[in-house]
């Protein structure tokens, strides 16, 4: 389980075609720091598995599924993803609960800066506009935010200067994808009010992707 607050924003250094899948070498001295084979770090908002570990790089596969339903299928050397590392049990939730599985991917339509802050619209796919409201919790490129306005196909957020410096989204420029994920406490909400989530055995396999 994440968090949504970037530790430190990385970079690309290469990338190797497996053919059903890819294989990305990342740098990002924060989060190697103790890293070991097997340990999950999420690369702009997308939960992936550290296979190799060599001084301030890993190493993670990425399989055709998620390069397709992510904004990962576009990263190339050079690029800058936001990276963090799991919560530990005990520590401060200083986001909101996140899983690293990208629901869909939203495209940035606009930037409107301002002298303190920048706001930022951006597309949102159908089927995921019910779960997210004003003021509520939302994941972009891995990043814990605040909606401030939802409408049917686009949401805005408030960006302050800290995100801007440090993360993805100081860079990105309209028509540029980023990973959305929504709050999993609305899709198990719903779950429930569906009248599905009482049914004996099925009840484990609560809210999907």
């Amino acid at each position: 389980m994440f968090t949504g607050i970037v530790e430190e924003l990385g970079e690309v250094t290469a990338v190797e075609n497996l053919g059903d899948a890819s294989r990305f070498r990342l740098r990002g001295p924060v989060v190697t720091d103790g890293a070991k084979h097997g340990d999950s770090i999420a690369v702009n908002g997308v939960c992936l598995t550290v296979v190799e570990h060599e001084g301030d790089e890993f190493t993670a596969d990425v399989m055709a599924e998620t390069l397709t339903r992510s904004s990962l299928g576009a990263l190339a050397v050079g690029s800058r993803v936001n990276l963090e590392r799991p919560t530990a049990v005990g520590a401060r939730l200083g986001g909101h609960i996140v899983q690293g599985h990208v629901d869909g991917t939203g495209e940035v339509l606009e930037r409107k800066p301002s002298e303190h802050w920048e706001i930022v619209k951006v597309s949102l796919p159908a089927g995921l506009s019910r779960y997210v409201v004003e003021k509520g919790s939302i994941t972009v490129d891995g990043i814990s935010l605040t909606v401030v306005d939802a409408g049917d196909d686009y949401f805005t957020v408030s960006l302050i200067p800290t995100t801007l410096a440090l993360t993805t989204l100081g860079a990105k420029q309209p028509g540029d994808p980023v990973n959305l994920e929504v709050d999993i406490v609305a899709k198990y909400v719903e779950r429930l009010m569906s009248g599905q989530g009482g049914q004996g055995g099925q009840a484990g396999q609560g809210a999907t992707r």
